[in-house]
């Protein structure tokens, strides 16, 4: 049933591109870290990436995007399928072969640990599957995450007026604010990315956490846009950029993977007019959710308790998450599998400093 182990690279775009990404934007579990793009992306960053797939009848039915990179001062290589594999779970005979073959990809490149994160939302159903099919395939389950497990949800589905409707008060009302105080919000192109570089550093410096390099963001941009994937807003404000948000698409979901605000005119709530101009493009693409990333990887429950007295980590983000009137959805988390257990101890003791 294998059908390919593709290097992607800087190779032009090929059918066989098209065909991959056509099943991502398809299938239930798929996201824009699956995608050709996204590999292209890393691999200006320091990652290799390969390409495992299936088919069945000649139809494309299960694979997986395989990241590779050296950490721990080079001393360890890591194998990483962010938001994968994508293949039918409760299909035995199909896990068992995708993961034999990711096995011998992963072997041919000497990675000595492999870390999944499927894109697969939690539930009582869910977490029992899982946990017997990492018991099945000698996974192991609840390591640490790469990608945030915790995100909002904002259904896309309903009209303006009613998506507007489901949102707090609070936000309703900012969202208004901004547009009766001047802000409008444009969308962006490349030339705009510098400006958007300039308010990341600004709230990474503010809200004390780590961002990109310039060109990261510039690259993310050029690779993306040419296929309609992605789409840069900025809220200004006298011809000033106040806040701006980088919005990727594929299928039916939007995912904000990148938002930036300077410390001038916050009064004016900009970043909630440039995140309601960031929906309205979602929609326009036939996205039925806007995923707004990532929380604090806690309960509702918790998050609902603690959000009024916490901005550590991200509780400052849900604070201004859980306004839009989404849904909390947690993905069955991270797991490893294991090549080498004494390289493994030094991957951990890496990622506890």
């Amino acid at each position: 049933m294998l059908d390919k182990i593709l290097e992607i690279g800087e190779r032009p775009y090929s059918e066989e591109d098209a065909e991959w990404d056509n099943f991502v934007a398809n299938h239930p579990h798929g996201s824009i870290l699956q995608t050709t793009n996204w590999a292209r992306l890393k691999n200006r960053f320091g990652w290799t990436s390969h390409r495992v797939w299936m088919r069945k009848e000649g139809r494309l039915v299960a694979g997986a995007q395989v990241l590779y990179r050296s950490a721990a001062a080079r001393l360890v290589k890591i194998a990483y399928i962010p938001h994968g594999p994508l293949v039918d779970w409760d299909d035995e005979e199909q896990v068992t072969i995708l993961l034999n073959q990711i096995d011998q990809s992963v072997y041919e490149r000497g990675a000595a640990i492999l870390k999944m994160e499927p894109l697969l939302w939690q539930s009582e159903a869910t977490t029992a599957r899982w946990q017997a099919i990492c018991q099945q395939q000698k996974l192991l389950p609840n390591t640490d995450t790469i990608q945030p497990p915790n995100t909002v949800l904002v259904d896309l589905r309903p009209s303006p007026d009613d998506i507007l409707a489901n949102m707090k008060q609070k936000t309703r009302y900012n969202i208004r604010l901004a547009a009766k105080k001047g802000v409008t919000v444009r969308q962006g192109g490349l030339k705009d990315i510098a400006a958007f570089n300039k308010m990341m550093r600004v709230t990474g410096e503010r809200d004390q956490f780590g961002v990109h390099t310039p060109m990261y963001y510039l690259a993310a941009y050029e690779i993306f846009e040419p296929m309609g994937q992605v789409a840069l807003f900025l809220a200004e404000y006298d011809g000033r950029p106040l806040a701006g948000v980088m919005v990727f698409a594929v299928g039916k979901t939007a995912a904000y993977l990148y938002g930036a605000s300077s410390n001038e005119e916050r009064q004016r709530m900009p970043t909630y007019a440039v995140q309601w101009a960031a929906m309205q493009w979602a929609k326009d693409q036939g996205c039925d959710w806007y995923d707004l990333w990532g929380v604090p990887d806690a309960s509702e429950d918790k998050l609902e308790a603690n959000f009024t007295n916490r901005s550590d980590g991200l509780w400052g983000v849900y604070r201004f998450k859980r306004g839009f009137g989404g849904q909390i959805q947690r993905t069955i988390g991270a797991t490893d599998r294991i090549y080498n257990k004494l390289v493994y101890k030094l991957y951990q003791w890496r990622r506890n400093r």
